[in-house]
């Protein structure tokens, strides 16, 4: 699991404009189906789709593979799917309209709202920001690869648990070290208990007024506390437990272990009218928007990928009208049985592809990644 977070978390630093095929015409193929056809039949997934989204606001949606390897039915056009990681660009999203709002300030420390909660090995709250927490900058351990067998065997794990978990771990840098950048699923985890503090309501309700409702995204959810299933139609989610194996499904399982940093499930179309929403302004205003596209650099010799708050740029292989090269703002996302690449563009276009095995492998991220940018660059 930790190896599979790794993959996720830096996935966005992985070039995406060496062997780029060139946008599709009326006699090429379409690099999008392409894209999906690589994932089954190159990283092994049962199953693929994706959603496309243009700068008019037209969409376009793919499947590859099965939706079932048992009964070798298809797989949903825009099914829905667990979206793992990017859910934390919701969570972030809930706690900067919260900003906006002046309940929560982006300089308060973690301890000025759960006063006396965040102590262990090198770990102290009232070193550690706001700001730090949605930029994977804090320096927290991650915890997720000791609740894999939780979420796999259907156990439910309440975010304090989840948080004592992460705990015994040692930190991995001082909050805000100079140059340094940690991926870890405990920052988001904090940043919901903030939510919950601050709000007096359950994190679920406010990720649901906030943005789901808000915008009108009609198949995305929070799962419920014990919820195991998944609502509405959908393809079967896969897991290799070993290199070599073959697929097990998982798509039953409990992700309340991931909770704020991975719990939640949608589908590609709504996935990609959330990332327009939010860079066309209508989740939040100048000022918080403008703070969660402000970066620091993920990894030395690399200014190209830069993580801001709740979102990664993306540098797309392909010029803007002006000739500049294009960015995408994008999030990944992996849990058992699924993994998800999303991303958007200032000028409306936005792309969200879905594997339905998790994320093992560099090549598979690579293959995600490299799908969606042919898509934003069509």
């Amino acid at each position: 699991m930790r190896k599979r977070l790794a993959l996720t978390a830096l996935a966005l630093a992985t070039a995406v404009t060496a062997g780029m095929a060139a946008p599709a015409t009326a006699t090429r193929p379409d690099p999008v189906q392409q894209g999906l056809e690589t994932l089954v039949h190159s990283d092994g997934a049962p199953g693929a789709l994706a959603s496309v989204r243009d700068g008019a606001g037209h969409v376009r949606t793919y499947t590859a593979g099965v939706g079932d390897r048992d009964t070798h039915a298809k797989v949903p056009r825009d099914g829905q799917v667990r979206i793992g990681s990017v859910s934390k660009t919701f969570t972030a999203v809930v706690v900067l309209q919260l900003v906006g709002e002046g309940k929560i300030g982006l300089d308060d420390t973690v301890d000025k709202h759960l006063p006396g909660l965040v102590r262990g090995k090198g770990i102290d709250g009232r070193d550690i920001s706001v700001r730090q927490l949605l930029q994977h900058t804090s320096g927290l351990p991650e915890y997720e690869e000791d609740v894999t067998k939780d979420i796999l065997e259907r156990r439910y794990v309440s975010p304090r648990d989840a948080l004592d978990i992460a705990l015994k771990h040692e930190a991995v840098f001082a909050p805000g070290a100079e140059g340094k950048w940690g991926y870890s699923s405990t920052n988001y985890l904090l940043a919901g208990l903030i939510v919950e503090k601050v709000t007096g309501r359950p994190f679920a309700e406010e990720v649901d007024r906030r943005v789901i409702q808000k915008i009108g995204l009609r198949h995305t959810y929070f799962p419920a506390p014990g919820e195991t299933t998944i609502r509405e139609r959908h393809p079967q989610g896969y897991r290799q437990d070993q290199p070599g194996a073959a697929p097990r499904n998982v798509t039953e399982i409990d992700p309340s272990a991931s909770w704020a940093a991975g719990a939640m499930v949608s589908t590609d179309s709504d996935l990609n009218a959330f990332f327009s929403a939010l860079l066309g302004g209508r989740l939040l205003d100048k000022p918080e928007l403008d703070a969660m596209r402000t970066t620091v650099q993920m990894r030395e010799n690399d200014r190209d990928h830069n993580a801001g708050l709740g979102v990664i740029t993306m540098p797309l292989p392909c010029n803007d009208a002006q000739g500049r090269k294009r960015v995408a703002w994008a999030h990944s996302g992996t849990i058992p049985g699924y993994g998800t690449w999303t991303a958007a563009t200032d000028d409306g276009r936005a792309a969200s592809v879905t594997m339905t095995l998790e994320i093992t492998t560099d090549k598979a991220v690579e293959h995600l990644q490299t799908t969606v940018a042919s898509a934003l660059c069509r």
